[in-house]
């Protein structure tokens, strides 16, 4: 799952970039907006790749042509997607494999962690960490929404590996946090990074899935700048960064959400003794009345992994076998 907001701000083009493809009137009608780093075409999605919707990167090799990750907005671009043939899947979650079901012939490859989760079924409901009630009513709804379909074909890559395309090289980051395998992908020579779903959003980092670790996430975007790139394209919501400084404040912003969360956590505890079903139920990260199928398991992960921080660093406790939590 890439982070689902009931509500968030749009963004347009980090860059003072010409014709700006964000545009929020774009429909599923609209011509695909898209800009070029010689052989890398980035092609944005509605709202600047927002949620269902994502941003597709195209590597034209002159020997393989690659795409990385496939959002909805891939069934809307054409022949140039259609000519893939090879897939890089950045992590595994239902928005970035919406178009795989226009690939069958393509090879499609994700880190080794995430890999049973685009393997089948039963391993992305692991990934995600879904209840019982949840399970099936979601696989309803990616089915609907965003074409889902395994895939058993999907092979493993590790942190480091390189694809050779034909004047145009990829190399493979492994940034877990969001999920264990996510990974961000270089393009070299042209020194473009897909950074995923480190994607520098107001809504801040998710790790609302049993394949999240907060630790991880805090460690992969410390690591994130010394990824030498010229050009930062996240998948969701704020699309290109061609300015270093403009990133890295942005990635600031981005990673003090995490801290505003733990505060926000404290705060809740602070109106007496509470269990995590009674915190769930408070929200941390969503408003109360937004309603999804994955909200409540999103929210019970997020939650454990602050109070399993805030524990160890001895600012809350567990007061009693009931699991209640109180601030130390």
């Amino acid at each position: 799952m890439a982070a689902r907001p009931a509500t968030r701000p749009h963004y347009h083009v980090a860059s003072p970039l010409p014709n700006d493809p964000t545009r929020t009137d774009a429909t599923m009608t609209d011509p695909v907006r898209r800009l070029d780093f010689g052989r890398v075409a980035v092609h944005f999605g509605d709202k600047s790749g927002k949620y269902p919707d994502g941003n597709q990167v195209i590597v034209r090799g002159t020997d393989t042509r690659a795409a990385f990750d496939t959002p909805l907005v891939s069934n809307r671009i054409g022949p140039e997607f259609d000519a893939t043939e090879l897939v890089l899947l950045g992590h595994a979650h239902e928005d970035h494999m919406a178009g795989l079901h226009r690939l069958p012939r393509a090879a499609v490859q994700v880190h080794e962690h995430d890999l049973d989760a685009v393997r089948s079924w039963e391993g992305l409901v692991r990934h995600y960490g879904l209840s019982l009630a949840a399970a099936e009513p979601m696989r309803a709804k990616i089915r609907r929404e965003f074409f889902y379909a395994p895939r058993p074909d999907a092979t493993g890559y590790r942190d480091g590996a390189t694809w050779d395309l034909g004047q145009a090289r990829v190399r493979a980051f492994h940034l877990p946090g969001h999920t264990a395998g996510h990974c961000a992908l270089l393009v070299e020579p042209e020194g473009v990074a897909f950074i995923g779903d480190i994607d520098l959003s107001g809504f801040g980092p998710y790790y609302g899935d049993a394949a999240s670790n907060l630790a991880d996430f805090r460690r992969s975007i410390a690591r994130l700048p010394e990824i030498p790139a010229r050009v930062w394209v996240t998948s969701h919501h704020r699309g290109v960064y061609t300015e270093r400084a403009a990133f890295l404040a942005a990635l600031a912003a981005y990673a003090a959400k995490i801290d505003e969360r733990s505060e926000r956590l404290l705060e809740m505890l602070s109106g007496g003794l509470k269990t995590l079903d009674e915190l769930v139920a408070m929200r941390l990260i969503y408003p109360t009345d937004f309603q999804e199928i994955w909200i409540e398991d999103a929210e019970r992960h997020t939650i454990r992994r602050h109070l399993d921080e805030l524990l160890e660093a001895g600012r809350v406790r567990c007061v009693d076998d009931a699991g209640r939590y109180a601030r130390a």
